[in-house]
């Protein structure tokens, strides 16, 4: 079997995707996504997204196997790599083009600002501990600077779904995290029934602040969107930054805008091709 793919990057969170428009399921297994996602021995990738036929009234759907072949809700740098794929493939050059697409955290909506960056409508956080879900015991029903002990440290973590799970603790220096070493720690706890991506916050200043992150199913990756959104909400919960602000990961800056008028959150971001190809499974 023979398909073919085209690699993108958003910040160097970087994914092989596949135009999958005339199948209602993905067209390769979560095993083969592994043998794909390989950097020796595939084409190399944080995760293999499908573009698949939309649902009622959305535009398209979109499904994705992270590179150990689990399966995310959602991907923020993913969903703006989609978007800018199916622009491709519809040879739309349109700007401010929004797309309606269905994913397994709900209806996302990305909208194209220019040939190089793209805003997506993550929708509301979610703050609810159960529908992390969580089993820390927070105030009414919410994780917010928690202890949290892991490698014998007691960390304050804020819990927050993007549609999916994020751990969120504040540092005073991020790079000095050994994130081999703790994220999987995290990402296993037995707190997270679901598991959860970790965010490592070092605050510069109220409208700048740094992340590093461990990925659940992906590990070390350059920048995660959903990660950078759930940290700006975190940050505002614990009076640590503003509600509009400049994230900066190992793969570049989100500008990220957890809006007072309607609370949901807004991802701007850069997203574009690395090539295309075709690939024997």
């Amino acid at each position: 079997m023979v398909i073919e793919f085209s690699k993108y990057q958003g910040l160097g969170n970087d994914f092989i995707l596949i135009d999958n428009r005339h199948a209602a399921e993905p067209i390769i297994t979560p095993e083969q996504a592994i043998a794909i996602c390989d950097r020796h021995f595939g084409i190399g990738g944080d995760g293999v997204i499908f573009a698949l036929p939309g649902k009622a009234s959305t535009d398209y759907s979109m499904r994705i196997y992270n590179s150990d072949g689990s399966e995310p809700e959602m991907c923020g740098n993913g969903i703006r790599c989609l978007a800018k794929f199916i622009a491709d493939l519809e040879a739309n050059t349109e700007v401010n083009k929004s797309y309606q697409i269905d994913t397994l955290a709900g209806l996302i909506v990305p909208k194209l600002e220019n040939n190089a960056e793209v805003t997506v409508d993550m929708g509301e956080p979610e703050l609810s501990a159960p529908k992390i879900p969580t089993t820390l015991a927070g105030i009414e029903g919410k994780v917010i600077a928690q202890p949290l002990e892991v490698a014998d440290r007691t960390w304050l973590v804020t819990t927050v779904s993007m549609g999916n799970p994020h751990c969120i603790t504040f540092v005073e220096d991020s790079v000095a995290i050994a994130l081999e070493q703790i994220g999987p720690l995290f990402e296993h706890h037995p707190v997270f029934p679901q598991r959860t991506n970790t965010e490592f916050i070092e605050v510069v200043k109220p409208d700048y602040i740094k992340m590093r992150v461990w990925e659940r199913g992906a590990g070390i990756t350059l920048a995660c969107g959903t990660g950078a959104c759930a940290s700006v909400v975190a940050g505002v919960l614990n009076n640590q930054c503003d509600r509009l602000c400049t994230v900066e990961l190992p793969g570049g800056c989100l500008q990220i805008n957890w809006s007072a008028t309607d609370n949901r959150v807004y991802m701007t971001g850069p997203a574009s091709e690395v090539f295309r190809g075709q690939y024997s499974l």
